[in-house]
């Protein structure tokens, strides 16, 4: 399942509003337990295209799990979505 970007700019990257991109990663938290896991990442950055998707994954939940239980949670997502604007090529904007 790739992102679905609402335009692509000029540097290449995928523009989306948060809620967009908090409802596609939604998307890959197959358990529905409202956090996402290492796999549920890989999946997502796989699914989005993204070469190295195990790389970006694990550099991804470094970035983003600032409790270190090996999940992003709600209050973390802000954190994945700077990883995800300076590693994935995604753009979050305000709509």
């Amino acid at each position: 399942m790739a992102i679905k970007p609402k335009s692509i700019t000029t540097d290449g990257k995928r523009e989306m509003t948060m809620q967009e991109f908090r409802t596609w990663l939604g998307r890959f938290d197959t358990d529905k337990d409202g956090k996402i896991s290492r796999q549920e990442l890989s999946d997502a950055v796989r699914g989005a295209g993204g070469r190295f998707a195990w790389w970006k994954c694990r550099q991804g939940l470094r970035s983003a799990d600032s409790d270190g239980n090996g999940y992003i949670d709600a209050n973390e997502i802000n954190n994945l979505v700077d990883f995800a604007q300076k590693h994935l090529g995604v753009r979050i904007v305000n709509f």
